[in-house]
């Protein structure tokens, strides 16, 4: 069906491939600045790393201690985030890290980091890790992280300079990069929300409570003394030397849960709540919370003090690790339960079963490929978050394409198609006379969509989630030859510019809810990915740009409509115009809230 699609596509675009020829032209004239000498951009933030595993860096079983990986990795993100800075900088957090593949000794480690966004005083720092074999040159991904790291300079406050994302990865890491903040910043609400809110299931009343380990029997505590080695030129302490003492203690608490050799699969974010430095002993406590079938989750916090007589501590981290013991075959095996201790072991323990929900979730959501979800995904006060932020990253990611073609223009009105992979996408653009929040505010009224847009027959407003999130049902006229009219069940996400330039966004994707499944009266209808973006050009001028990757049920419809088939797309955005232009003094004590 999209080769159909691509060859009705091509017949009906004359134009297209010198169009494509001519941007890519452009594209080159505008990256050859950045060039070095071999021809090939870099990153000007980019640092790498190569390290070979020796057996002074492994554990017992010949393969790199995740501790030390982590040293390695802290180093070299934060490299790459003082060379922007041009200042001294320091580990405020180190997102969710998963483990793909373990590094034996004798191996090489490359490590790549680059910034990919600052903001004021922070940056947003992305790092790739890589094995190398020597001898057969394979090589393997072991993990992705992203860290956030704080310039510092002790005379004056920081103001960073902003990056200039160049690729078309870049640029889509620097616009998702405002969205990933947000989401860290959510986090504790998130958390809090789905304890409150949602039942979380346990087994204890069902498991063999004579195979039980009690958790106290896990609990480790160790003292760390900060020496001149530890620490920068600063004298703070390195935040991956800290990372790898927790990782330490975490591996012998699980270790005596499991009686065996675990192997540390994935790591819940880091969060410096503050430094430390030479001279601080450092109390570093690990304890499992909850072992599940194949799984276990070790909880570490570390407190500092100063002297031996200081009564108070200083909470300077905390971070939930999960292990796994795997058999002679690599496969995880079963482990025992934990039974946690009443008050706080209790509390920790649902809260241990909360962050599996909260990881599996964010991992289904956020990490899988478009092409491997449904298009409508289930929605639950435990992935809200989630689920929003792949919302607006989606058109985000879409947006940074670099090979958009345009197809036609008409009265400077334009649409771009873009062909990829299982995904037919377009792309309106124009400018109209009003003030770019003012178009943000009326178009992210759906209720109002109808009055503009013939496609909308009636929208209901399901659920306010929040400020910035709304769930509508919509129900669409019939289409072509469809029996029946369509319905949909649409997230509308919202977010006001991170920075300047950065453009408002209005974000709509499908999503399940159990209070409207599908009914014989209406066909249902699903998008994937589409949404406005305002760009202000001037003082009352806005380009208003709509984005939407097509589904399948809507495909024959835009092909048509590309082709120059039909004038639907060109006649509705006008009118999407003169709304606009119609209702811009409606909002004047609207605008004053944003």
């Amino acid at each position: 069906m999209i080769q159909n699609v691509g060859n009705h596509l091509r017949r009906g675009i004359a134009s297209v491939f010198s169009n494509r020829t001519s941007r890519k032209s452009s594209s080159r004239a505008e990256t050859a600045g950045a060039m070095g000498d071999s021809g090939e951009y870099r990153n000007p933030t980019e640092v790498q790393m190569s390290q070979l595993v020796l057996p002074c860096h492994t554990n017992q079983r010949g393969e790199l201690s995740v501790g030390q990986l982590l040293k390695w990795i802290d180093t070299t993100a934060c490299l790459s985030a003082e060379r922007h800075a041009g200042c001294p900088c320091v580990t405020a957090s180190m997102d969710d890290i998963y483990f793909e593949h373990t590094i034996s000794v004798g191996q090489v480690v490359n490590i790549k980091a680059k910034v990919n966004r600052a903001f004021n005083s922070s940056m947003e720092v992305g790092i790739q890790v890589a094995s190398e074999d020597l001898c057969s040159e394979k090589q393997w991904t072991v993990c992705k992280a992203l860290a956030t790291f704080v310039a510092h300079r002790e005379l004056s406050k920081v103001k960073l300079k902003q990056t200039t994302p160049r690729t078309e990865e870049e640029k889509t890491e620097h616009s998702v990069a405002a969205e990933r903040r947000r989401m860290r910043l959510l986090y504790a609400d998130t958390m809090k929300d789905l304890l409150a809110n949602c039942v979380i299931q346990d087994d204890l009343e069902s498991r063999d409570c004579s195979c039980m380990v009690p958790a106290e029997k896990t609990r480790v505590e160790s003292v760390e003394l900060v020496l001149p080695p530890h620490a920068n030129h600063q004298g703070n302490t390195f935040g991956g030397q800290i990372m790898a003492w927790m990782e330490n203690v975490a591996t012998i608490a699980a270790s005596r849960l499991c009686r065996a050799h675990p192997t540390l699969k994935a790591i819940e974010m880091f969060h410096f709540r503050g430094p430390s430095q030479v001279g601080d002993r450092l109390v570093l406590k690990a304890i499992v919370n909850n072992a599940f079938k194949h799984s276990m989750e070790v909880g570490v916090c570390v407190e500092a003090y100063r002297q031996e007589a200081e009564s108070h501590r200083r909470h300077i981290n905390s971070a939930f690790m999960t292990f796994v013991v795997l058999d002679a075959d690599d496969q995880p095996r079963t482990l025992p339960w934990i039974r946690p201790q009443p008050g706080d072991g209790e509390r920790r323990y649902r809260e241990a079963s909360a962050r599996k929900k909260i990881r599996l979730d964010r991992k289904y959501i956020v990490s899988c490929k478009q092409a491997e979800m449904p298009l409508s995904v289930p929605w639950d006060p435990s992935n809200q978050v989630y689920l929003s932020y792949n919302n607006v990253s989606s058109l985000k990611m879409l947006v940074a394409k670099d090979n958009w073609v345009l197809s036609s223009e008409i009265n400077q009105v334009r649409l771009y198609t873009l062909e990829e992979d299982k995904f037919l996408s377009f792309h309106m653009e124009m400018l109209v006379h009003v003030d770019a929040t003012q178009a943000f505010l009326l178009l992210s009224d759906l209720l109002r969509r109808p009055e503009w847009d013939k496609h909308y027959r009636s929208v209901e407003l399901v659920q306010q989630v929040d400020e910035d999130d709304a769930i509508y049902h919509v129900i669409s006229p019939v289409l072509g030859g469809d029996a029946k009219p369509q319905d949909f069940v649409i997230l509308a996400s919202r977010r006001k510019p991170c920075d300047h330039g950065d453009p408002y966004v209005i974000a709509l994707r499908s999503v399940t809810l159990p209070t409207h499944p599908e009914t014989p009266a209406y066909r249902r209808g699903e998008t994937l990915c589409s949404g406005f973006c305002f760009w202000r050009e001037g003082d009352q001028l806005t380009k208003v740009s709509y984005y939407n990757q097509a589904t399948p049920g809507f495909l024959n419809y835009v092909t048509t409509n590309v082709a120059g088939l039909s004038s639907e797309f060109y006649t509705t955005f006008k009118a999407c115009e003169q709304f606009l232009l119609d209702n811009r003094s409606d909002l004047a004590p609207s605008l004053q809230t944003l």
